[in-house]
């Protein structure tokens, strides 16, 4: 059983997608389109269908440290911080929840760090790189100690939005059980192979970036990584909490 106290949402400005384009028509601005499209496709009934009953409270985006908001955090006494999409966590949160606060990190750190981490490697043609880190937060970018990662599940014939949402509703499985065991968890042992390939900004995201992706897409990158999927994952291996593991290729979901 997990007793949400509070929820604190971030508006949705300053984002990736949220980024001004030069022309409507462009490849960032229809990738971008196609991509909510498809999370309204994936998400939208579960959304509208489920009873929200974490007490959410929409904040400007930034303002999750702003003095009023951490002392209300602080003074709800949670066992678990959890956080998901949120702006760089500062004081006095790090040191009120120092090994309580959870973050899951869209990305496969230390090897894509930054922003869209999921998108770079696709483009860069590395599917293995694609997935969730599940992390203490620290006081650096996706720097913290890592609790454990996944990799989606790819299927032939996979489009960009539909590993992006299948990812997100394995995150979400995945994190549930992490909460659950949370007194249960070891620590990783992983040494992680090649560090930082790329650190990921949001003004390497153009035209060109999005035409490479679909070339991959459509000159069977990801068939081509089924084909020897083992042996590509094993040149960058997961940090893997043995509490929460389960066979990426015989996913079912947890809770």
């Amino acid at each position: 059983m997990i007793n949400v106290l509070k929820t604190f949402c971030e508006a949705e400005q300053n984002l990736l997608a949220n980024t001004p384009v030069d022309e409507a028509k462009s490849k960032r601005a229809m990738h971008l389109q196609a991509r909510q499209q498809s999370e309204v496709d994936f998400f939208e009934t579960y959304v509208t269908c489920t009873n929200d009953q974490s007490l959410p409270e929409t904040i400007e985006r930034g303002h999750i440290n702003k003095i009023e908001y951490a002392e209300e955090i602080i003074a709800l006494q949670p066992d678990l911080v959890i956080v998901y999409g949120a702006s760089i966590i500062k004081e006095p949160l790090l040191s009120a929840f120092e090994g309580k606060m959870l973050n899951v990190h869209l990305g496969l750190s230390p090897y894509y760090r930054g922003s869209a981490t999921n998108f770079y490697p696709l483009v860069d043609g590395l599917p293995e790189c694609v997935g969730a880190t599940f992390m203490f937060i620290d006081a650096g970018i996706d720097t913290g100690e890592i609790i454990h990662q996944i990799r989606p599940h790819f299927s032939y014939w996979d489009t960009p939005s539909a590993i992006g949402n299948r990812l997100i509703k394995q995150m979400t499985d995945t994190f549930c059980q992490l909460i659950i065991n949370f007194d249960s968890l070891v620590k990783t042992e992983t040494t992680f192979s090649n560090t930082t390939r790329r650190y990921c900004r949001k003004k390497d995201y153009t035209d060109d970036a999005v035409a490479m992706l679909y070339n991959n897409f459509n000159h069977g990158m990801i068939e081509n990584y089924l084909t020897d999927k083992t042996t590509r994952d094993q040149s960058f291996p997961l940090g893997i909490n043995s509490v929460l593991s389960y066979d990426e290729s015989n996913y079912v979901p947890l809770c």
